[in-house]
């Protein structure tokens, strides 16, 4: 009896919420989800143990996590416009609205890079400033991945 007819008869039961053919949406919106919830919990650790990271050291996390919610707002139909045609701007303000998102993205980085080697690399204290990089980090690239990763095409 070898290994491969060990497993043959375990089944496994399927879920119903991730029953489809196209799972690229599930597998980007759970990777997303993950990899903010592996930011926040970072920085929430470091705040925890260490408790020298001051009360605006959070903001960068903040302006991330809006960025992260004003990126993934607006659709690519409406970028386009094929959709979208209410408003005052029509699809110029969405453009704006994303471009904005990805500057406050980019600047919640940039700031916890800048707080990570100003205030965090003394010896000892190296964790609360990485957790405040990585946590930043993370939530980029989680936007980056649910605004990119998914397809739109199977939401009509």
């Amino acid at each position: 009896m070898s290994l491969g007819n060990c497993f043959e008869n375990v089944n496994m039961p399927q879920c119903i919420w991730f029953d489809g053919g196209d799972k690229r949406n599930a597998y980007a919106s759970m990777l997303a989800g993950l990899l903010f919830f592996a930011g926040w919990w970072a920085v929430i650790d470091a705040a925890s143990v260490h408790q020298n990271i001051l009360a605006g050291y959070h903001m960068c996390g903040v302006v991330g996590t809006l960025s992260l919610i004003m990126v993934n707002s607006v659709s690519n139909a409406q970028m386009r416009g094929d959709v979208y045609e209410g408003g005052c701007m029509g699809s110029r303000g969405t453009r704006i609205w994303l471009f904005l998102g990805f500057v406050m993205g980019f600047a919640a980085v940039i700031a916890s890079c800048w707080i990570l080697f100003a205030d965090f690399m003394k010896e000892g204290y190296r964790w609360s400033g990485v957790s405040l990089f990585l946590q930043n980090a993370l939530i980029f690239i989680a936007s980056i991945i649910y605004k990119f990763g998914r397809s739109e095409d199977v939401w009509g």
